[in-house]
């Protein structure tokens, strides 16, 4: 899901700049404005959680492979602001330290991720929470949000390639959706095990939990 360089044209990798700029501006005054102590370490702790497990794949399906996300997780824990703040992080370490995925393409990428990724996987997941209830609540409206989190990243992936011309949007739209919703699955699994882990030993760090 990391866009190289080279894939976006720039009517479309400048303004997704400008949006993703826009919004860390946005998450930065708003986590600032709320941050508790507990917060800070915790984000430091998720952002290289995250940044080593998406280092690992999993087998999807012959010659495809498939890793963490983590934007729902990273909401999970800390919200869709700090949540969002820490996704980019990872996406501006992988781009710098590994060339994983392109400079001009890095806003597009944090747009996908760390806003469509974890912020609209964070209200999916609270809607569900809010619907289900208790810890039950939280596990499956996390896993579900995970899912759909990387279905809609995958696909706002396809239609800027669409947009820049490097791929028609009838082929490259079921073409990401449908890997990814099978790569969303392994996200769902490994979002809900660790959420799951975090209500046992540290119910207190699911942010807003009793919202």
């Amino acid at each position: 899901m990391h866009i190289p360089d080279g894939f976006l044209a720039v009517n479309t990798w400048a303004p997704a700049w400008l949006i993703s700029l826009g919004g860390l501006s946005f998450c930065f005054k708003r986590t600032a404005a709320t941050l508790k102590d507990r917060m800070v370490p915790l984000m430091g702790v998720a952002s290289a959680f995250i940044f080593a497990a998406q280092m690992l794949n999993f087998p999807v399906m012959a010659g495809t492979s498939g890793h963490l996300l983590g934007g729902v997780l990273a909401a999970v824990l800390l919200g869709p602001c700090a949540g969002a703040i820490v996704i980019a992080v990872v996406l501006i370490a992988q781009c710098f330290i590994f060339q994983d995925g392109g400079f001009t393409a890095l806003g597009a990428n944090i747009l996908n991720m760390s806003f469509i990724g974890a912020g609209a996987g964070y209200f999916i997941y609270n809607g569900i929470r809010t619907v289900i209830g208790g810890d039950r609540g939280v596990v499956v409206g996390a896993a579900a949000a995970a899912w759909a989190s990387v279905v809609l990243a995958s696909s706002a992936c396809a239609v800027e390639l669409a947009i820049s011309g490097t791929s028609p949007l009838k082929a490259a739209l079921p073409a990401m959706a449908g890997v990814h919703a099978l790569i969303g699955i392994g996200e769902a699994m490994i979002t809900s095990v660790v959420i799951g882990f975090v209500l046992k030993v540290r119910p207190d760090l699911i942010y807003n939990k009793e919202a």
